[in-house]
């Protein structure tokens, strides 16, 4: 198999993977693959998306009233609560957050992004914060007609929080659905946390996670550890430090990798303690325990869960495509991957990328590999696992010089450039990466 590079008429780099040599176009066993990545994501139309078979809808970015720019987290916050309030309702599809969060600070045009999300419904808004009053404003459009279908506000402190987020949520699911069952809406019996400073210092710790970035993600483990102190049954936060020790484990970013392990099993243990129903726990925790080995059958029963509790979850369809991963489901792995793009299709597609490249690696796919994991560092240059695979990757592939170079920039982002890969459960998958990535590091001063 042979790829090409080219740019189209819409001025899109399309790469495209061919049979090689003669052999006729009959004896492809399955179909060409096409990927396209935009040049310029903020220049370049996105096609439309056709519209799910059940009522669906985007919360845009609220707007931040409080006169505090430092409030913008808090802004954010909300949007993400409101967000996983309405996912809890099964018959709605509702875009991630990353998505629509990339709409911030635009003049936006409803239609469009009704066009470019997929969507139906658009939810806008605005919240104001002072001192420990809060009010939270919202309109319902119709993105197809740009009818203006609800609008209201709601007042109330900031120990009313989570009532005030289920408020908006219930006001826009009946306007929707009229029939609306109340049980569909109710969150867990027992709110995540009633420590208020603990939910402030976790709305902050979110707004300082960056997954591909080691000062954010150290940044945010503070945040989510002094969270989890105020209140040791904070399952949300007691789920993001995991995640956090996790990526620095995987990364290489800690001098401790024994220890870093640990501390991310104890927090995804005491996690799963307190999760209840949470999908966003669940998944978190699933992951973990997935990573590190611990027990593959239960976290993909885990993240079976989460995806049961809230289909609209965009990043536990993520989540549930590295556990297929390191099951060795390999196709599987790829649909949820695909699946978690289209319930967020303005997110960075970096994890969706790396993950099906990787798939397509075991698989001996090795040009649609090369490319998906090229596509992935474009987006995320500095992530080391993406780095690992590519050199193995081009090793395989006999390109030995592409390979030197990519461990050469590997070693200026972590000392670890092989790893030991134990979460790679399928003997077989984990010798033929490690093989090539030695390979490719055998030669490299």
């Amino acid at each position: 198999m042979s790829g090409r590079v080219q740019e189209d008429a819409q001025g899109k780099l399309e790469i495209a993977f061919e049979n090689a040599g003669e052999q006729p176009l009959k004896n492809i066993a399955r179909p060409v693959r096409v990927y396209r990545v935009l040049l310029d994501a903020a220049a370049t139309t996105r096609p439309v998306l056709t519209l799910p078979d059940k009522p669906s809808i985007a919360v845009l970015p609220f707007q931040n009233m409080s006169g505090d720019p430092e409030q913008e987290y808090f802004a954010d916050g909300m949007v993400e609560d409101i967000i996983t309030a309405l996912s809890r309702i099964k018959w709605l599809f509702v875009i991630a957050r990353n998505s629509s969060s990339t709409y911030k600070g635009q003049a936006v045009d409803v239609k469009q992004v009704g066009r470019e999300l997929g969507v139906r419904y658009v939810l806008e808004g605005s919240v104001r914060r002072v001192a420990d009053r809060v009010r939270i404003t919202g309109q319902l459009i119709d993105a197809a007609s740009d009818a203006h279908l609800w609008a209201d506000h709601f007042d109330g402190s900031f120990e009313d929080i989570f009532q005030l987020q289920d408020n908006v949520a219930a006001s826009v699911a009946g306007v929707i659905e009229p029939a609306l069952q109340e049980a569909e809406l109710r969150r867990s019996a027992q709110r995540p946390t009633s420590d208020l400073t603990a939910y402030d210092l976790y709305l902050r710790a979110r707004a300082e996670l960056r997954p591909w970035e080691k000062e954010g993600v150290l940044r945010a483990l503070d945040l989510f550890g002094q969270a989890c102190e105020r209140d040791p049954r904070y399952g949300p936060a007691l789920g993001f430090a995991a995640i956090c020790h996790q990526l620095l484990h995987v990364s290489g970013w800690t001098d401790d990798l024994e220890a870093s392990r640990r501390q991310a099993l104890d927090f995804a243990r005491r996690a799963l303690r307190v999760a209840e129903d949470d999908p966003g726990v669940l998944a978190n925790a699933a992951y973990v325990i997935g990573y590190f080995g611990e027990d593959i059958p239960g976290a993909l029963a885990l993240i079976d869960r989460a995806l049961e509790l809230n289909p609209s979850f965009a990043f536990g369809w993520q989540r549930s495509g590295w556990l297929r991963l390191w099951a060795a489901q390999l196709d599987l792995a790829i649909k949820h991957f695909e699946t978690s793009m289209r319930l967020s299709p303005r997110e960075s597609r970096a994890g969706p990328h790396m993950g099906i490249g990787v798939a397509h690696f075991f698989l001996r796919r090795l040009e649609e590999a090369q490319a998906m994991l090229s596509l992935s560092l474009q987006e995320r240059p500095s992530w080391a696992p993406t780095h690992r695979f590519l050199a193995s990757c081009y090793a395989q592939m006999g390109r030995l010089d592409e390979a030197q170079a990519i461990v050469k920039r590997l070693r200026d982002i972590t000392p670890v450039v092989v790893p030991n890969a134990t979460h790679w459960r399928n003997p077989e998958h984990r010798e033929f990466y490690l093989e090539g990535l030695r390979l490719a590091a055998a030669k490299v001063s």
